[in-house]
């Protein structure tokens, strides 16, 4: 009795882990998903980002007082 106890113990504890990395590769793979199209989106419309200001700020001219 013993012996089976401890094997139906081992079971449900393989069942446990193999159910929780399945769920941890369905988060890590819809996350990977979720980058992969907003990467493609962002770099497929054609969106002005304005990240580097060189060459599009002008200087006011110094008012003398």
């Amino acid at each position: 009795f013993a012996c089976s106890k401890n094997a139906l113990s081992h079971l449900q504890d393989q069942s446990i882990q193999q159910t929780m990395a399945r769920q941890s590769h369905q988060k890590t793979s819809g996350a990977t998903f979720c980058i992969a199209i907003w990467t493609y989106v962002a770099t497929q419309i054609r969106i002005e980002w304005n990240l580097c200001p060189v060459g599009r700020v002008t200087p006011k001219e110094w008012r003398d007082q």
